[in-house]
């Protein structure tokens, strides 16, 4: 089972949000394995009950919003919109899968809503922020990982982290044309909670029901940090200068502090400028590979959560097309 903290599917349904109030026999929807739903269903409604999480999940709303010949008419290939429909039958299979895994002491919190931001900027909005959440799900299931207690839970995260890996190989082969390949390894990232506090930016405020726990729960956050004040990204080599867009950590005059790099299985430490903000990420890493998380810590390595000051900040390597479409919102 997975720990009594770990209300979650994947990254990618924003689920420790969606989880709602379930009764023992309370049915879940279709069941993987058991229902040809999965394979054949192609219909607009999404194939979970909507009062659990259908209504909730990003490729869900985009089925309702959008049709074939949305994503023809901007140049995608024909059979887009149906690998769109495919992904979020095969979310909707992670929701099941994980509701089984998940302990029955786990807080399970009432539906809140969503604002993705591409309901009003297009498929290509949405595409682009459907690939850059399928990345960093490999990522967040990674560190899941770590904290599941049965074998059989993380078996059941290793088989979803592997589709979202073929997910992500299809959006990066047919809709950006570019390597899919990520190096000998994805990046994992030992604290998955951050990443999925990236996603409380989709919730609306107010929406949640008071009974509701905070979200994540429990709460890893750190100061947030940024590049240059964008979503945009940098390579290995490259030198950056971090912001503290929500306040900066408060630096000690005679105290050394580090930039922290996390690539595939890497973690490297670089020197980090307190006045100017400036460090160099890592020359070390693979080009143009998957993605980097960067974070401020007062340890080299930044061993644990007590002592990092900042962070995590993405900074997506592959394709570097999203970060044109995405940057700036």
């Amino acid at each position: 089972m997975l720990p009594i903290s770990s209300c979650l599917a994947s990254f990618a349904l924003v689920t420790l949000a969606t989880c709602a109030p379930l009764s023992g026999e309370q049915s879940l929807g279709p069941i993987p394995g058991q229902t040809p739903i999965y394979n054949d269903y192609r219909g607009i409604v999404a194939p979970f009950p909507g009062n659990i999480s259908g209504a909730t999940l990003p490729t869900a709303r985009a089925t309702e919003l959008f049709n074939a010949s949305s994503f023809t008419a901007a140049g995608y290939p024909n059979n887009t919109y149906d690998r769109i429909v495919e992904i979020r039958d095969n979310e909707a299979g992670h929701l099941n899968i994980f509701y089984r895994e998940i302990s029955n002491t786990s807080i399970k919190p009432g539906r809140c809503e969503y604002e993705y931001g591409f309901e009003s900027q297009g498929v290509d909005f949405f595409l682009a922020e459907q690939t850059f959440v399928e990345l960093s799900s490999i990522s967040f299931l990674s560190g899941l990982v770590i904290q599941a207690v049965e074998d059989t839970s993380r078996a059941a995260l290793l088989v979803v982290a592997a589709v979202e890996t073929r997910h992500t190989a299809w959006a990066l082969t047919n809709v950006w044309n570019t390597n899919p390949f990520a190096g000998p390894a994805d990046t994992a990232y030992p604290w998955p909670n951050q990443i999925l506090g990236l996603t409380v930016q989709f919730i609306q405020n107010g929406s949640c029901p008071k009974e509701n726990p905070a979200y994540p729960y429990p709460s890893d956050q750190k100061a947030g940090l940024s590049f240059n004040g964008t979503f945009s990204t940098a390579h290995p080599g490259d030198k950056i200068q971090f912001e503290f867009p929500h306040g900066e950590p408060c630096f000690e005059e005679d105290k050394e502090y580090y930039a922290v790099f996390i690539h595939e299985l890497n973690n490297v430490t670089q020197a980090f400028d307190t006045k100017t903000g400036v460090s160099e990420v890592s020359a070390a890493f693979d080009s143009n590979k998957g993605l980097i998380y960067a974070v401020i810590a007062d340890k080299s390595g930044a061993p644990d959560l007590d002592s990092m000051l900042a962070g995590p900040l993405t900074l997506l390597q592959q394709p570097a097309l999203l970060t044109t479409v995405i940057g700036g919102t």
